[in-house]
């Protein structure tokens, strides 16, 4: 598909106000509570994702990148985000150190602008270039405008012992935000394939995350609305204050 940069950058900001308009139309049915109210965020993937070799899954771009380079990859979308009206930055599936420390940079210039950073892992202790979890959320640490840091795009049985690996290290003003894929794994030749593994759903697991800080919860790939309905009841039966069912895929 032929789509130039300003068409590009007209139909992110078409996007952002469909969404800002689903919003309008839910607070004039008076549906949302005086402490729940949605907020529209504005999707910013890992540059891996534009080269179409599975490289957004373990970062390796970025070693033959500079900090520089990746913000001036980003900074286009972050700017039309922003300008749209967007409430929230998702800087989401980000697989490497140096990739979110060029997004912590380049929100900086944006200082109106809130976000969270939420990056793919490959396993209970590491992002996906193999860096320790610990590191990232320290990066994340070195911005006053993140509201959350977490993961993604990655499987649920992960995400307890990654917070539990970084809890001590999350700032008191930040929050974890989750939101892993189905359970089943990508394959680059066979697409989605049913793990082997038996493991909690996210609506099983939910409640677990929740108690170790994270407001933000929802699903990434495979998780359908269905999904996400049933990750709001488990939610709605605990302190449901706490926290919030997303969908992003």
């Amino acid at each position: 598909m032929d789509v130039s940069s300003e068409s590009a950058r007209e139909l992110l900001m078409s996007g952002v106000q469909l969404a800002k308009d689903s919003v309008r139309r839910f607070v004039s049915d008076g549906r949302p509570t005086e402490q729940r109210r949605p907020l529209v965020a504005g999707s910013v993937g890992p540059y891996g994702a534009f080269l179409h070799n599975g490289s957004e899954y373990t970062g390796a771009y970025a070693e033959e990148m500079s900090v520089e380079d990746l913000k001036v990859w980003h900074r286009s979308q972050v700017e039309c985000l922003a300008a749209a009206g967007a409430d929230l930055i998702a800087f989401e599936t980000i697989p490497s150190l140096k990739e979110a420390s060029a997004l912590v940079e380049l929100l900086r210039e944006f200082p109106n602008s809130k976000a969270w950073l939420s990056f793919s892992c490959k396993d209970g202790r590491c992002i996906s270039d193999g860096s320790p979890f610990t590191d990232a959320v320290q990066i994340a640490n070195r911005s006053t405008q993140l509201v959350a840091v977490g993961v993604n795009c990655c499987c649920p049985a992960f995400v307890e012992p990654l917070l539990d690996y970084a809890g001590s290290l999350l700032s008191p003003d930040m929050s974890w935000v989750v939101y892993p894929n189905s359970g089943e794994e990508w394959d680059t030749q066979q697409g989605w394939l049913k793990s082997g593994k038996t493991s909690a759903s996210i609506a099983e697991l939910c409640n677990t995350w929740m108690n170790q800080g994270a407001s933000l919860i929802g699903g990434c790939c495979r998780v359908s609305p269905a999904h996400i309905a049933e990750i709001r009841r488990q939610l709605r039966g605990s302190d449901a204050s706490r926290a919030s069912a997303l969908q992003l895929d």
